[in-house]
């Protein structure tokens, strides 16, 4: 689409009920981002309170009718995703706006392939929008969906605004208060608002004042700034989660104290996992495990399969399920069904656990049975993790079936992260659900399960090192690729399991120019392992100050594990060596310690344990160098077999990250001294 045009999404498909918006960018250097933001407007143009404003600290609409999911590693960057309910609207919202606002003085211009994308239930992309002319802006609205009778359709907008997100959000009703006093004040009325307001019918207008016409007038709300590194340090006032009517639950941090006399004790499980004795076993077992989880624990069911198009509704589940099929009938490993305002949104759901993989032929007879049947969704299941542009089965379409079907692919390891971060974080409806989700966590966990994720290198890792060992392996060769391709899998599941352990996001970074496409940038990776040996991987981590690097060197089988910090602004070189020093007393004593000095290839570097009583060695001989910042790197043996095993390649990646992050990470995150202003100013104007 071009900017201004616009377009009936019953034109380009009868799927429609729900959509799902993709808002991207890229940024040449892996740390650009902005914030995605909604706003349902009346028939004025205005918000009518609060509850029509969604961002970052406000995800999801009680009706289910929008729901920000987040963002999703792509080829050439990261994609904010949105869903909406498009039948769950409320009557007084005459349009939807999506937006996005950069922070901190930033503009538009540093961010590239700036898009937005649009997906039907079924999860076929039906529009794409390319925004361009924006690069003084500091938010953007990239699009609205709006009602013209009965239908919804779509406008390509593009619209940019030089005052940030104030200057957006003030054009819609939106009130922005520059005192911190009166934001915080504001922010609590308005969630005090929205406790006493969750009692009474939300579908129900309130009744007109005495002799007179209801008052339409928008309703101004307070909004807090926008996201930015180092929130966690703030003032405990501030909640970080959204408020809601009802007190969430989540899982004490420290484990009570067990009454057992002795360790070989074990605790009663609801879902035990010592009777599995064959794959199959654990297939079904597993897989009625979270289908009966997820129709218990609504957040949870609700989480799982908005990504895949499905309402905000009545959830019940079922398993062993005999379907007609031509002579062989099938029995999908479950069917998923949802129910809202009479209508029914059906996945089935094939299931494997172990290293089991997909089969094309099963998820065929299941795709093809969908369609005649006019389900929405065939769902698999798996350890494996899936990548863009690199589809784990393939299957046809048959182009002349009116009903379009959408297959999508979840791993366990998603699974467990979306448990860990409803029962650790952020809470979930009462204590019954919290425990229903630990029971499930703890299953998906245990050895026996065959629900650990990725855990397999596969058959190329083997004959890849020795090829790089003996120094036979030639670029072109497709075991590279294919060692490549499970190198990403890894580390989006370790983005996962980092990711849920802290509560927040962890993402893989991504330096792709514009017009690169997935199967290009592996090839890439796959010719500079050929040349170096080497497998490189970045992670951004919510409120941590550098990007976290990953380096396999396959040739001295070490991993190495960085991150880079920038220099303060102020003080004196002596003064940032010894505050970085004091902070790493924790650390471990071979951690390296680099100094990075502008226009040099390197500056002063050593061990912690020699910094410790002599931090000045940090510092540049020339005093005319001007020091950039610090590298610190963590080096230990990586594992050698393609598995998971205690000597396997997987392990030792993980643990790595984990230990480094645990060890180093979080320690400099504490003292680094921001270069941002503090959330309680407002937001760039």
């Amino acid at each position: 689409m071009v900017k201004g045009s616009n377009v009936a999404l019953s034109a380009l498909s009868e799927n429609t009920g729900s959509v799902l918006i993709g808002l991207g960018w890229g940024s040449p250097t892996g740390e650009g981002d902005a914030d995605v933001s909604v706003l349902l407007l009346d028939p004025d143009g205005k918000v009518r309170g609060d509850t029509d404003f969604y961002f970052y600290n406000n995800p999801v609409a009680e009706d289910g009718s929008v729901q920000l999911l987040g963002k999703t590693p792509t080829a050439d960057g990261n994609e904010d995703r949105i869903s909406f309910d498009l039948t769950a609207v409320p009557a007084h919202v005459d349009r939807i706006v999506v937006a996005a606002s950069r922070y901190n003085g930033a503009r538009f211009k540093e961010l590239e392939n700036v898009r937005l994308s649009l997906a039907d239930g079924a999860g076929e992309n039906l529009l794409r929008f390319a925004l361009d002319d924006i690069d003084e802006m500091s938010a953007v609205i990239f699009g609205e969906l709006y009602r013209r009778g009965e239908e919804w359709k779509f406008r390509a907008v593009g619209q940019g605004y030089a005052t940030g997100l104030g200057g957006l959000a003030t054009d819609f009703g939106v009130d922005i208060e520059d005192d911190a006093e009166a934001v915080e004040a504001a922010v609590e009325a308005a969630a005090q608002a929205q406790d006493n307001a969750a009692t009474e019918d939300h579908e129900n207008p309130p009744p007109p004042p005495p002799g007179g016409e209801p008052d339409r007038r928008p309703t101004t709300t307070a909004i807090p700034s926008p996201r930015r590194p180092g929130d966690e340090t703030e003032s405990p006032k501030r909640t970080a989660r959204p408020r809601t009517a009802k007190k969430k639950v989540t899982l004490p941090k420290v484990a009570r104290k067990s009454l057992a006399e002795n360790e070989a004790w074990r605790e009663a499980r609801l879902f035990p996992v010592s009777a599995l004795k064959s794959d199959r076993d654990r297939e079904m077992r597993a897989t009625s495990v979270l289908l009966s989880v997820m129709a218990q624990v609504p957040e949870f069911g609700r989480r799982l399969t908005a990504a895949f198009g499905a309402p905000a509704g009545r959830m019940e589940t079922f398993t062993e399920v005999t379907l007609p099929h031509g002579e062989t009938p099938r029995r999908p490993d479950g069917v998923i069904r949802v129910e809202r305002a009479g209508k029914l949104w059906t996945a089935l759901l094939e299931t494997k656990t172990n290293g089991n993989s997909l089969k094309s032929d099963q998820v065929q007879a299941y795709m093809d049975i969908a369609a005649r049947r006019g389900y929405e969704a065939v769902i698999t299941l798996s350890n494996d993790v899936a990548l863009e542009g690199s589809p784990l089965v393939d299957v046809k379409v048959d182009g002349r079936r009116k009903h379009k079907v959408g297959l999508w692919h979840l791993s366990w390891a998603e699974v467990a992260h979306q448990a860990q971060m409803l029962i650790r974080h952020e809470g979930v409806g009462n204590a019954a659900h919290a425990w229903l989700l630990q029971e499930l966590l703890h299953y998906l966990q245990h050895e026996n399960s065959g629900c650990h994720g990725f855990q397999n290198m596969g058959p190329a890792w083997v004959p890849v090192r020795n090829g790089i060992d003996d120094e036979t392996l030639c670029q072109g060769d497709a075991r590279a690729l294919e060692v490549v391709e499970s190198w990403e899998r890894l580390i989006r599941q370790v983005c996962l399991g980092l990711g849920g352990e802290l509560g927040q996001k962890v993402l893989p970074v991504q330096r792709a120019r514009r017009g690169t496409d997935p199967g290009e940038r592996r090839s890439r990776c796959a010719d500079r392992l050929c040349q170096d040996g080497r497998l490189q991987a970045e992670l951004r981590i919510e409120g941590t100050p550098g990007i976290l690097a990953i380096t396999a060197d396959l040739r001295t089988g070490r991993l190495r594990t960085s991150i880079e910090i920038p220099a303060p602004e102020q003080g004196y070189p002596l003064s940032w060596a010894k505050r970085l020093v004091r902070s790493l007393a924790e650390a471990p004593s071979t951690l390296h310690v680099e100094t990075l000095v502008e226009g040099e290839q390197g500056g002063p570097r050593a061990t912690l344990e020699r910094l410790r009583p002599e931090p000045a060695d940090m510092v540049p001989k020339n005093s005319g160098a001007k020091i950039t910042g610090f590298r610190l790197s963590l080096i230990k043996s990586m594992g050698s077999s393609r598995g998971n095993a205690e000597s396997g390649f997987i392990r030792s990646v993980d643990d790595a990250v984990n230990r480094f992050h645990s060890t180093v990470v979080v320690h400099v995150n504490r003292t680094t001294p921001r270069r941002t202003p503090s959330r309680t100013e407002a937001p760039t104007t």
